[in-house]
């Protein structure tokens, strides 16, 4: 290819003497000045040989041998040199764009684009194309690669900017939310006072949710309370009453082994006997009374002995022996008297005596006003005439005092303790 000379002006010729600056023009016209001037239009010079003869002692020469630099208007061919070039002394990067033309770089292909890298030498950026731009970090040829200049005015660059950062400085896009470190959110834009409005009224807690909180707690303390009472009624209060009523026995039995008690008047709530079902594997003192808190609720058997409900001794030899019990909570001495059948041995022991009674019958369900039961000769026991009789009333049904449950049985045997236990006791 040939390469580009200045054009000279009209009716130049290209023959004259060339002063620094390629000055143009004939004669005494005044060309173009560019710097010192130069003889022109000798061969291997402007016009006799390449851009860079290595063999004309470091001269630039322009054009080529027979090239229209030479042949042009029967030009002189008389040969001008530049002065020599020290090899050592610094040379600017030549601007190929200015020499000649050249094929220029393909458009980048869809799915890439262009990216800026600064060269290894520090020369300058090379624009190139990839898949992916990597701006801000270093190549695998150790180039730092940095990313493309917003074009245009000042609008462009600050939209250009924006996008990159977004308004606040923070991630434009989801995407770029992503990206940031772990364990750091990236900053979200102040919310409008609209907005910011909505969100309170949206964390105020209306009245009605209050209320709805505040009965909600109720209705659950009061749901925890009655767990604890059921809880103390159920399993509470039998611990405890059977505890006292296994302490009372024992200090009933010491007693009598120091004969510290003598048979006779028993004051109210006083342990004097010991009650054995032994179907039941129950053992359980019986006190002077029914009072609830003195007696029933401490896990023993009540004697009736005041009042109209007033009844015989064991030791009688009439009468009928009247005991109580609760059938559940406090000890539960009565819980399964329901289980016994005619036959079934009922034994009281005193300090001296062992009284074995046969039970005969069971009245399931009677009202609480019913006395008749504790009678002499107890109406709906089936006993024709006088005898000695004993009389268990409980609670029925369970976990309700609503009527009483009645067990009858009839003496069978009285045996002095000197004689040992009754075979009822030793099976």
């Amino acid at each position: 290819m040939t390469a580009l000379r200045p054009e000279r002006e009209s009716g130049a010729g290209h023959g004259e003497p060339f002063t620094e600056g390629f000055s143009y023009g004939t004669g005494g016209e005044q060309g173009t000045s560019y710097g010192q001037q130069q003889p022109y239009g000798a061969p291997g010079t402007l016009g006799g040989g390449d851009w860079y003869d290595t063999t004309q002692q470091g001269a630039y020469s322009y054009g080529g041998a027979g090239s229209a630099g030479s042949s042009a208007a029967g030009a002189d061919d008389s040969t001008a040199y530049l002065p020599p070039v020290d090899e050592h002394a610094y040379l600017p990067p030549v601007d190929e764009e200015t020499v000649a033309l050249r094929i220029p770089d393909p458009p980048p292909q869809r799915g890439q684009r262009t990216q800026r890298t600064q060269s290894t030498d520090g020369t300058g950026y090379t624009t190139g194309t990839g898949g992916t731009a990597a701006y801000g970090a270093n190549g695998a040829d150790g180039a730092r690669t940095e990313p493309p200049a917003a074009s245009g005015g000042r609008a462009e660059r600050r939209k250009a900017a924006k996008k990159r950062h977004g308004r606040r400085g923070g991630a434009s896009s989801p995407s770029e939310g992503h990206d940031a470190p772990q364990g750091r959110s990236a900053p979200q834009a102040p919310l409008s006072r609209v907005e910011a409005r909505r969100r309170a009224r949206e964390r105020k807690v209306s009245p009605v949710v209050v209320a709805s909180r505040g009965i909600g707690e109720v209705f659950i303390t009061c749901g925890v309370l009655m767990l604890l009472f059921v809880t103390y009624q159920l399993w509470w209060t039998n611990v405890r009453a059977q505890a006292q009523a296994g302490q009372e026995a024992s200090d009933l039995q010491k007693d009598w082994a120091n004969g510290k008690r003598n048979p006779g008047v028993f004051e109210p709530g006083q342990g004097f006997a010991l009650l054995h079902i032994p179907k039941l594997d129950v053992v359980v003192p019986i006190a002077e009374g029914i009072d609830s808190k003195k007696v029933l609720d401490r896990g023993m058997v009540g004697h009736y002995a005041e009042g109209a409900l007033k009844t015989a001794m064991p030791n009688d030899k009439k009468g009928n022996f009247g005991v109580a019990g609760h059938r559940n909570t406090h000890g539960e001495p009565f819980r399964y008297i329901n289980r016994l059948e005619q036959g079934d041995p009922i034994v009281v022991e005193t300090q001296d005596t062992y009284f074995v009674y046969k039970m005969e019958s069971i009245l399931p369900v009677t009202p609480p006003s019913n006395v008749s039961v504790l009678e002499p000769v107890p109406k709906g026991s089936g006993f024709t005439g006088p005898g000695r009789y004993i009389t268990l009333t409980t609670c029925t049904p369970e976990f309700t005092s609503k009527y009483r449950m009645i067990v009858w049985g009839k003496m069978d045997e009285e045996r002095p303790r000197s004689k040992g236990k009754p075979d009822a006791l030793v099976r």
